[in-house]
């Protein structure tokens, strides 16, 4: 019998890990958005139960964010906006993916319009959108 220590894994190994992104899942994310039928009528029972999604780590979504256009990352907003209301489980608080999509548009010296946010105010509950915990 040998007695080691145990050592966690770093928290910067931890992160390290990318995250994969299913970008013909995106595309169906958007697709829904830009339909005016409930998302529950919009997208297959799959991507409804896919709500790790909405959570998943802000840098992660960032990243992700150079593969997709202005336009694009604006339907993700609506989708996810959306998502929190309209499918189970989805609710994300200050964890949304709206928060970091929202960054990555002032990043690019093109932030949410004021229609932009008053769409969002008129379709969520969550306190926390589109800027997160302050």
């Amino acid at each position: 019998m040998s007695v080691g220590a145990w050592e966690p894994e770093s928290a910067a190994n931890a992160c390290s890990d990318k995250t994969q992104f299913d970008r013909n899942q995106l595309q169906r994310f958007i697709a829904a958005a830009q339909s005016s039928a409930p998302l529950m009528e919009s997208l297959a029972e799959a991507d409804q139960r896919d709500s790790r999604l909405i959570r998943l780590p802000a840098q992660s979504w960032l990243e992700e964010s150079a593969h997709w256009s202005d336009e694009q990352l604006w339907q993700l907003i609506r989708f996810f906006t959306l998502a929190e209301m309209q499918l189970p489980g989805w609710d994300a608080g200050a964890e949304s993916a709206v928060i970091p999509l929202a960054k990555a548009l002032r990043q690019r010296n093109t932030p949410l319009s004021r229609e932009q946010l008053l769409w969002i105010r008129q379709n969520s509950n969550n306190r926390y959108l589109p800027y997160g915990p302050l």
